[in-house]
């Protein structure tokens, strides 16, 4: 049997730690291992019980999730972190993935849509929301000093874009191998083809060099 997704909350609310343990430990594949009241438990935490994903707001005493982020991810890259947060502003949402989020969801997400974002990060990808995506495309822009000369990418194939545009519209790589008649594998090794062209590191820098070079758009569901 395969091990459930270990998981560790971090929120200052405890109701809201409670809810989101309720959420996950109802999953087969989920396990809630432990809940922090602060960043700083959270990175204590995360060396004790060593879990798969951190579910961590931003807002939170002694650390905020950022900082917390920041800390998890240096000791233990391989922790994936799901930012679940009220906030809506640009500084959150760049700082977030600045610090090693792999997942930034607001807090009116529906449960599915959380308990997807745990599954995409525990598979080791990255999943944005899509109402936040345009923000991050702007901020990027305007932080970017060193911007890659893109004479030497090398240009994506039909295949490649379409593939890239699925990405952009959130959907993983099972998604997309059966919208396209693929397997998963092969999407992964599309995935890693597609970020070497781009000279991008992940699915959320792959889906904003889309939006923002015109080759994906959020609401094109026409696949």
């Amino acid at each position: 049997m395969t091990r459930p997704i270990r998981i560790l909350i971090a929120d200052d609310h405890t109701m809201v730690r409670q809810g989101l343990s309720q959420i996950c430990n109802a999953e087969t594949d989920m396990q809630v291992v432990g809940q922090a009241a602060n960043g700083q438990e959270a990175c204590q935490l995360a060396a004790q019980v060593e879990p798969d994903v951190i579910v961590m707001d931003i807002n939170m005493p002694i650390l905020d999730g950022v900082q917390a982020a920041r800390c998890i991810t240096k000791a233990q890259p391989k922790i994936g972190v799901v930012i679940l947060t009220m906030y809506r502003q640009d500084k959150h949402v760049f700082e977030a993935i600045k610090a090693g989020a792999r997942a930034y969801l607001l807090k009116d997400a529906d449960s599915d849509e959380l308990l997807r974002a745990i599954r995409t990060v525990a598979a080791g990808e990255a999943m944005l929301d899509s109402g936040i995506a345009l923000k991050m495309i702007e901020e990027f822009r305007r932080l970017q000093t060193d911007p890659v000369d893109e004479t030497t990418l090398t240009p994506l194939s039909e295949r490649e874009l379409e593939i890239l545009r699925l990405v952009s519209q959130g959907l993983d790589n099972t998604e997309i191998g059966d919208r396209l008649g693929l397997s998963e594998k092969t999407i992964r090794n599309r995935l890693t083809t597609i970020f070497e062209k781009l000279h991008v590191n992940n699915r959320i820098q792959a889906t904003l060099y889309a939006l923002r070079h015109g080759l994906a758009s959020l609401d094109d569901d026409s696949q």
